[in-house]
């Protein structure tokens, strides 16, 4: 039975507390079984995230009826990652009904602070490329833009992160163990998923090669729906995330023959590929599982997609005009290959047909500078798992490599760094070059990044195809990263200036003036004190710190990379320290360092410094030398909940990374919308957040990227230069070739001495000590005075309009994806509209 737009218009009333209370009562009796006079808070934690979801089905039908009547284009975003958080809170305040909400536990005698408290990060990603998805997401589908995510339902995120005697440990991220409200899941819309297998050669009735892929084994994949709702509540979109199963759930045969756990195994083994996010990938059986993840998910959307076109009874030559696909880096690129799998095998188009409809469909996000990033899968395995797959990209490559040589002839060099294919002993699968081939649009995600794209990392790309490439500067939602996590300060904002700036960000230029406001500006610092209180409480929970909030706080919170250079932190930390113990200078401001990132489970130089990180706290917070002057706290397991607690408390943000290797960034845009100020290198969008709030309001130090390049290129970097030269430097490094900072494991920094002298300092940590020290020494001289450093806070946050994901959005939209926004409109003015 269809649904009449009129009809959903109805749905798309407020809801009031008691209406509120109505659904939370069914829902805990019906949904639950709940019969308890006292239940728990996870119990009404899930009770309430049923009620709220009620609201957003409503308005996800009548958002999918919009869309239809219109004849809507749609974009497709597909992701490895999708860094949700947690959702309540968002979706309480996105629908319009937060207050309502409170005021229902309110009459309940029910806290709804620790009801969303209760609720576990969705642990679908992993960092920034997640984050940036999610943001994505939020900012579609209140722009009333019909954008949908899709992506793999991982049962267990990357891990959760404990401390045990400095060291990370990795445990498992069971995120769903209690179940997950938000999703409703769609085994009607199930897809069937070929692997493995063999090619049979064959021939058609004319005589053409028609191969036959054959053997394969086949996995299920079943959808759930996590409704996505805008700002406002008129639309709500959703995340697509696929759970992997078997298609026999177990072999009858041996089942009857008595071997029950052999009879499963093939079950059990289906399963594991929506398990995990990112499987170690340091031996053979987790880069198969890698691959075969991203097969699985991108082979599920696309056979949902091409359904939808199917359905309409269209031609595949209307896809383009239909539907626009992104790849949010390389991790779903193999859709390329399918979709021309799809198109020629099953579908019978022409390959040059297939091929001009699949160039016109996708467009590729490019995210990182680091060449291991530039993800490759060893011939042999792609073969094994994806043998028809193989031969498609043999022929794109083919193809390719005919138009490089017309464009560049006798150039056979070119031909090797263009190819599909890595040579060597160990042949290999290049998939940012079949994502740039197969793709329309080639973006970076900073003005330096793309810079780089085009003239360093894939010059002979850019060269083929200048038109193709383009730069889409990320941002962030201020739905999330302001508005829910920072409430009193955006209730500052808004009493100045009004609500606009929650969905166009570039209205916080109106709060320039209050820069010069005494009022406002001490209204503004004791709001970022009262953050910073909350955060000193839980630093005190966490990390067993006591920390004065009215110290400076210098938080570095990101990934632990050696690239993003939580060593450059430390050294400068350990100047700090030694200025205080050894030449009896007190600092000009208290110090509070806050840390908090993730290692990857196989990187031992990353794990290395958290553990570094964790004796320097001990170190320094049980002097009694640094008392009242130096704090250093590690928070372990960083996720969304807690970098909403981070950001909005921080003082100073670490955006430290070396020149040139930092893609663009996203936690930069978060802690600048907060009121922090940035201390960083000329890196990713370090650059653009200078050029909009003004490079007094700023705190940048270091080589730029063109300097480390020609260092590199003229081998002219020598750390013992800087060494010798600076006794700053000398002192600090010298004390890794001590035991100052590991008593009771003699020797265990020493590698980091000879990683920084003698094997090249790869990451130029000496050559920007110097800098770094003085750039800090310039934080504490601002801090101190309390006035100034409130004025530069305050047209930080006035200044960042730019980065929101709303502006980036548009951008994917009008000069990408060609899709638009709809707003809600009655039947008779939307089909007008279509």
């Amino acid at each position: 039975m269809s649904i009449q737009l009129d009809a959903l218009a109805d749905l798309m009333k407020g809801v009031s507390a008691e209406e509120l209370k109505a659904s939370f009562f069914h829902h805990l009796k019906y949904s639950l079984g709940l019969f308890k006079a006292e239940v728990s808070t996870h119990d009404q934690y899930m009770a309430l995230a049923l009620a709220i979801r009620d609201r957003m089905v409503d308005r996800m039908m009548a958002t999918e009826a919009r869309y239809e009547a219109a004849g809507a284009k749609r974009l497709y975003y597909l992701s490895m990652e999708f860094l949700m958080g947690r959702s309540m809170g968002n979706n309480l305040i996105n629908l319009g009904i937060y207050d309502q909400a409170r005021a229902m536990a309110e009459t309940l005698g029910l806290d709804l602070e620790e009801i969303r408290n209760s609720e576990v990060d969705a642990a679908l990603g992993n960092g920034g490329l997640g984050r940036l998805a999610a943001c994505f997401l939020d900012s579609l589908a209140t722009l009333g833009m019909p954008g949908y995510g899709y992506g793999i339902n991982y049962e267990y995120g990357l891990f959760k992160q404990e401390i045990a005697n400095g060291y990370q440990e990795e445990k498992p991220d069971h995120w769903t163990e209690k179940g997950c409200p938000w999703m409703l899941e769609r085994t009607n819309e199930a897809c069937m998923i070929p692997l493995y297998g063999y090619i049979e050669h064959a021939t058609d009735r004319s005589g053409e090669y028609n191969p036959m892929w054959m053997g394969w084994k086949i996995l299920v994949g079943i959808p759930h729906d996590m409704p996505i709702v805008g700002y406002g509540g008129n639309t709500v979109n959703y995340l697509r995330l696929y759970s992997a199963r078997s298609s026999e759930n177990f072999d009858m045969r041996i089942f009857n023959e008595g071997d029950y756990l052999k009879a499963v195994e093939e079950k059990m083994t289906s399963e594991t590929v929506s398990k995990v996010l990112y499987p170690k990938d340091s031996f053979e059986a987790g880069r198969e599982l890698r691959l075969v993840q991203e097969y699985f998910f991108t082979a599920c959307a696309l056979r949902d997609i091409t359904r939808r076109v199917e359905a309409k009874g269209l031609s595949f030559n209307a896809l383009p005009d239909m539907v626009a696909i992104q790849l949010n880096d390389t991790h779903p690129s193999l859709a390329i290959a399918e979709l021309m799998r799809f198109l020629v095998d099953e579908k019978g188009v022409p390959w040059e047909s297939a091929w001009d409809i699949t160039t016109r469909t996708f467009a590729f996000t490019n995210h990182t500078l680091l060449p291991e990033a530039m993800e490759k899968w060893p011939q042999p395995l792609f073969e094994r798992v994806l043998p028809r797959h193989l031969q498609i990209l043999d022929e794109i490559n083919r193809r390719f490599l005919k138009k490089v040589a017309l464009r560049w002839p006798n150039d056979p060099v070119r031909l090797q760094q263009m190819s599909l294919f890595e040579e060597g002993p160990h042949k290999q699968v290049r998939m940012a070059h079949l994502a740039m081939a197969g793709s329309h649009s080639i973006n970076g995600v900073a003005e330096l990044h793309t810079h780089l794209l085009k003239t360093k990392v894939v010059n002979d790309f850019y060269n083929m195809w200048p038109s193709r490439f383009n730069n889409k500067t990320n941002g962030v939602t201020q739905r999330r990263w302001l508005l829910k996590t920072n409430p009193r300060l955006a209730d500052l904002i808004t009493s100045r200036i009004g609500d606009a700036w929650i969905t166009n960000l570039d209205h916080l230029r109106e709060l320039e003036p209050y820069a010069e406001d005494a009022e406002f500006r001490q209204a503004f610092m004791a709001t970022k004190l009262e953050n910073k209180t909350k955060l000193a409480a839980l630093i005190n929970r966490r990390a067993r710190v006591t920390v004065d909030p009215s110290s400076l706080f210098d938080i570095h919170a990101k990934r632990i990379h050696e690239y993003k250079r939580q060593l450059l932190n430390v050294m400068h930390i350990i100047h700090q320290y030694l200025c205080v113990v050894e030449d009896g200078e007190e600092p000009e401001v208290a110090r509070t360092y806050v840390f908090a990132g993730k290692a990857a489970p196989g990187y031992w130089a990353a794990k290395q410094y958290i553990k570094l990180i964790n004796n320097l706290a001990r170190v320094i917070n049980n002097d009694r030398r640094t008392r009242g002057l130096v704090k250093v706290a590690f928070i372990p397991n960083y996720r969304v909940s807690l970098a909403e607690k981070l950001i909005p408390a921080a003082d100073l943000s670490e955006q430290i990374s070396t020149a040139g290797m930092e893609a663009s960034g996203t936690g930069n845009m978060k802690f600048a919308m907060n009121g922090a100020l940035t201390i960083g290198t000329l890196d990713g969008a370090n650059i653009e957040i200078r050029e909009e709030v003004g490079k007094d309001n700023i705190i940048i130090f270091g080589l730029r990227a063109e300097q480390i390049e020609n260092h590199r290129a003229n081998q002219s970097y020598d750390p013992w230069d800087t060494y010798r030269r600076d006794v700053r430097v000398r002192r600090v490094v010298d004390t890794f070739n001590t035991d100052l900072f590991c008593p009771q494991e003699p020797g265990l920094f020493r590698w980091i001495f000879q990683t920084l002298l003698d094997q090249g300092d790869e990451y130029f940590h000496l050559a920007d000590l110097p800098s770094y020290i003085e750039a800090q020494e310039k934080a504490s001289r601002l801090f101190a005075d309390q006035d100034t450093w409130a004025r530069k806070a305050v047209l930080n946050v006035a200044r960042i309009g730019k980065f929101s994901s709303d502006r980036t959005i548009r951008q994917y939209a009008d000069e990408i994806w060609n899709i638009r926004g709809y707003e809600t409109l009655s039947p008779g003015e939307e089909q007008g509209k279509g």
